[in-house]
């Protein structure tokens, strides 16, 4: 149950990078976690892997340590050593056999040693620049930055698509003529 309380940190945990950029009230950590889940079962299935659950949940639980440590964006990074795999397995070494199958799916994304673990990957990066890109037609120009830096990442041909889509996509474009107008 302890487990599960720190879980919920990760709704209070923000995403520090966009701060950079002046962005002062992001999502959270667990809402990312959230789309990054959802895009990694749809990377998954266009990439015909077999087991799309399995992405799903490893990006479930793929940002984990941020309970403990926060979200070091990679600026801050270059000055401090966190340790987020001693934090994973500290997490986890209590609720054994499970815990042993949580953090071998937190390493999968980490090592890129699996198919599912590059899926993932894949997917947590493009989460990035999908929420990028909706910063970037709020005005934040700075934004670019992330699909810029995602694009040299990605390894999946779906995940560079879908990247690649994303020069020509408005983020509103989805909701557009849905919409019933009542006239009386």
């Amino acid at each position: 149950l302890n487990f599960i309380f720190e879980l919920g940190m990760l709704r209070r945990v923000r995403n520090e990078g966009l701060k950079l950029i002046g962005i002062t009230d992001s999502a959270s950590v667990g809402e990312h976690s959230l789309r990054s889940a959802q895009i990694g079962f749809i990377l998954a299935k266009i990439e015909k892997y077999e087991n799309p659950f399995e992405v799903c949940t490893i990006l479930v639980f793929h940002d984990m340590a941020e309970c403990r440590i926060g979200d070091i964006h990679r600026l801050a990074n270059r000055y401090i050593n966190v340790e987020e795999e001693k934090a994973v397995k500290e997490q986890t070494n209590k609720l054994d056999k499970i815990g042993k199958e949580i953090l071998e799916l937190w390493l999968q994304p980490e090592n890129r040693g699996t198919k599912a673990g590059i899926i993932a990957r894949d997917a947590d990066m493009l989460e990035h620049a999908i929420t990028a890109k909706e910063y970037l037609e709020k005005g934040y120009i700075y934004a670019q930055n992330w699909i810029d830096n995602v694009a040299k990442g990605l390894r999946t041909e779906s995940a560079k698509t879908l990247l690649n889509s994303l020069k020509e996509a408005n983020s509103n474009e989805w909701w557009q003529g849905l919409k019933k107008l009542k006239y009386s």
